[in-house]
C-alpha cells in the first residue's frame, strides 16, 4: 500500500546529511521508505534506524568534482538512479566587512571557503545528478537556502549572499530543467531550535560581530518578537517540507523557494 507521499523505493541523496537539518531530512526520508544516500565530509556515518528504507553512506567533499562524481556513480550503481537530490551541505563563518578590532574581518580565505561549499558544491552535485535525471527523464532537486538569503544578516554577509545566489540558481535551473521533467525548488529555514552550524566557534564569532556576548546571543534564539508564530522552528518541520516538495504531491511546485520561518520578518 502506498503512503500519501509515495516516496517508497525512491533514491534520495542528501548532502551534509550527518547532522542538523540534513540528518533530520535523512530520518524523514527513511521513515517514508526511501533509499537514502547520506554524503558528508565526516568520515563517521550517523547511527540511524533504517526502517523500511535503505541507507548508503558515502564520505564526500562537495567542493571536489571528482569526489562528487564518484559519489553519484556509487549511488547509481547501488540504487539504479537518483530520483531526488537535496543540496543541504553548507557552512557559515560569521565575519564583518570592516572590523576595527581586527579579529573577525572578512578575508579572501573565508570568502572562498563559504562560496566553495555553499555554491560550488551545490553546482557540482546538481550537475552530476542532473545528468542522471535528464537521462532518466524525471527528478527533483531541492536546494537548501536560508531566510537570511532573503533578508540579509548582520555579521553573516557572505553566507547570506551565498544563499541569495542559491535562490537565483533555483529559479534559473528551474527554467532550464523544467522542460526535461525535472523540478527544482528551494527551502529557506528561519530561526530553528538547533542546527549543525551552531558550533561554539560560530557563536563566538557571530556574537562578536554583533557586539554582544555568547550568552546574549543564545538568549536571542528564543526571542520571537519578529516571528508571528511565536516560537523557533523544529528541524523536523524543515525535513517535512523537503519530503513534501520531493514528492508527487508537490508536482506543480517549481522554481520557487519556500520560506519555512514561522512568518518571520526583520521588522
Amino acid at each position: 500500500m502506498e503512503s500519501w507521499l509515495n516516496l517508497e523505493g525512491k533514491s534520495v541523496i542528501v548532502t551534509g546529511g550527518a547532522s542538523g537539518i540534513g540528518l533530520a531530512t535523512v530520518k524523514e526520508f527513511l521513515a517514508d521508505g526511501a533509499y537514502v544516500t547520506v554524503c558528508d565530509i565526516s568520515d563517521k556515518a550517523p547511527e540511524l534506524e533504517v526502517g523500511n528504507g535503505k541507507l548508503l553512506y558515502v564520505q564526500t567533499d562537495v567542493t571536489k568534482k571528482e569526489s562528487v562524481d564518484a559519489m553519484v556513480k556509487k549511488v547509481v550503481d547501488t540504487f539504479g538512479g537518483v530520483d531526488v537530490l537535496v543540496n543541504n551541505a553548507g557552512i557559515n563563518i560569521p565575519r564583518l566587512l570592516v572590523d576595527e578590532g581586527h579579529q573577525y574581518e572578512l578575508d579572501e580565505t573565508v570568502f572562498d571557503k563559504v562560496i566553495n561549499v555553499n555554491l560550488k558544491g551545490l553546482f557540482f552535485c546538481s550537475q552530476a545528478v542532473g545528468h542522471v535525471m535528464v537521462k532518466a527523464g524525471h527528478g527533483v532537486i531541492v536546494n537548501m537556502s536560508s531566510e537570511c538569503g532573503l533578508e540579509g544578516s548582520e555579521g553573516q554577509s557572505i553566507y547570506a549572499a551565498s544563499k541569495a545566489e542559491v535562490n537565483a540558481l533555483t529559479r534559473s535551473w528551474a527554467k532550464e530543467l523544467g522542460k526535461k521533467n525535472i523540478r527544482v525548488v528551494g527551502v529557506a529555514p528561519g530561526i530553528l531550535e538547533a542546527t549543525g552550524l551552531r558550533t561554539i566557534s560560530y557563536e563566538t564569532a557571530l556574537a562578536y560581530t554583533r557586539g554582544i556576548t555568547v550568552d546574549q546571543l543564545r538568549a536571542g534564539y528564543t526571542k520571537t518578537g519578529t516571528t508571528p508564530l511565536g516560537r523557533a522552528g523544529k528541524l523536523s518541520e524543515v525535513a517535512n517540507t523537503v519530503a513534501f516538495l520531493a514528492s508527487d504531491r508537490a508536482s506543480y511546485i517549481h522554481g520557487v523557494t519556500l520560506n519555512v520561518a514561522g512568518g518571520k520578518t526583520r521588522g
